[in-house]
């Protein structure tokens, strides 16, 4: 099963992070949403953060792992948050169990198909060669040669952990991301349909929910409001987070 934090008592509220990262990403912004009644459950999806590595690495399937998940707590009428590659799957299982989920928010991503955009990303990482036990800042160096942004590199290296002493390593299935970094841009199937309460968040700095996407968003998710934060780009939770807060907390109360 995935591993999880679950902070607070009430209503359930899962979030799911976003491509190469982890439940520890919404650690400040859960602790707050337990603060409102709601037991917060922040996962890590299947080859993320401390979840199980597999070769199987789809929308369908960790779809899939998020309904095993709730029905192994015993968990309906929940509250669903996702973030990038997290919302896709959030998306995809309110689409196919949504008497489960009550509301719904998409951060930052659309139902429609994305090209790969992640090379320079994954080349960075794949650059770093483990066995010659390089330092947290050795890492930092080589990936800084592929990825200049300083808030993209920290968001990246919250996934080194040392796997024994002298020795880093990452926490993501790295090997299994490069096989299948085709599948993270997939579109949400075109008959699927979630008709409960939606709320799609979007940066104003950030290219990946565009007016000519409202469309297609309005088919898929008919009841759904789609809302701007300012000074914000993809990671609108970490570069705003105190407006993204007051937006899911109007929404959800």
């Amino acid at each position: 099963m995935l591993y999880s934090k679950i902070e607070g008592e009430g209503q359930p509220f899962l979030i799911i992070h976003g491509f190469l990262g982890m439940s520890d990403n919404w650690k400040t912004l859960g602790g707050q949403f337990a603060t409102q009644g709601f037991q917060v459950h922040m996962l890590d999806m299947r080859n993320h953060g401390r979840s199980f590595h597999t070769d199987e690495f789809t929308y369908e399937v960790m779809a899939n792992d998020v309904l095993e998940y709730c029905q192994m707590n015993q968990l309906d009428n929940i509250v669903l948050l996702g973030h990038s590659m997290g919302g896709k799957i959030a998306m995809l299982v309110s689409c196919l169990q949504p008497s489960l989920v009550s509301k719904l928010i998409v951060a930052d991503i659309g139902p429609k198909f994305y090209a790969p955009h992640h090379d320079s990303i994954l080349a960075g990482l794949l650059a770093v060669d483990f066995s010659q036990k390089p330092s947290r800042n050795q890492v930092d160096e080589i990936v800084s040669q592929y990825i200049t942004d300083f808030g993209t590199r920290q968001f990246l290296l919250k996934n080194l952990y040392w796997e024994e002493p002298g020795q880093l390593a990452f926490r993501f299935n790295l090997p299994v991301f490069i096989n299948n970094k085709s599948s993270i841009g997939k579109a949400l199937p075109e008959a699927l349909q979630f008709d409960n309460p939606t709320l799609f968040l979007r940066g104003d700095k950030s290219d990946y929910i565009l007016d000519d996407d409202i469309s297609l968003i309005k088919h898929h998710f008919p009841i759904s409001d789609i809302q701007t934060i300012t000074n914000a780009g993809h990671w609108l939770h970490a570069e705003n987070p105190k407006d993204f807060y007051d937006s899911v907390l109007r929404f959800i109360k």
